[in-house]
């Protein structure tokens, strides 16, 4: 049997404060790299990053918080995905999609990364947790 392994072709890695600002400040660079490595904007996989980085950096900084400590977002794209990782200090809070009433204003990010990637799932680290998703590159 022969197995096929798929090298990166880029890497984007970055730590960034656990604040609101540092959220939206991991959206905006994710889109920056996405257009150095050639992603158009507008596309499908530059818009899907958008939402999904949005989100688990949103994630990250609600619910993965601990005073003093950063998380860290990291892309890699390879010749036919596009991994997105955000990685929190709180490993003992693993996210679930959860319904939410009509007229709540929250809730609905884990339900939106699964509508758009391909795949995502957490994984333990020595200290917390990442949470990660693919998107396919066409």
């Amino acid at each position: 049997m022969k197995a096929e392994i798929t090298l990166p072709t880029a890497e984007f890695t970055q730590r960034f404060s656990a604040t609101r600002r540092g959220a939206r400040l991991a959206r905006r660079l994710a889109l920056h790299q996405l257009d150095a490595w050639g992603i158009p904007y507008g596309s499908d996989l530059y818009d899907s990053t958008a939402v999904i980085v949005a989100e688990l950096a949103a994630n990250a900084v609600t619910h993965g918080r601990v005073p003093g400590r950063d998380f860290e977002l990291r892309l890699t794209l390879a010749p036919t995905a596009l991994r997105i990782e955000v990685s929190d200090p709180r490993g003992e809070r693993e996210p679930e999609p959860r319904q939410s009433a009509p007229e709540a204003e929250d809730g609905r990010g884990l339900q939106l990364v699964e509508a758009l990637a391909m795949s995502w799932g957490t994984r333990e680290r020595v200290i917390g947790k990442t949470v990660w998703a693919e998107l396919v590159v066409s």
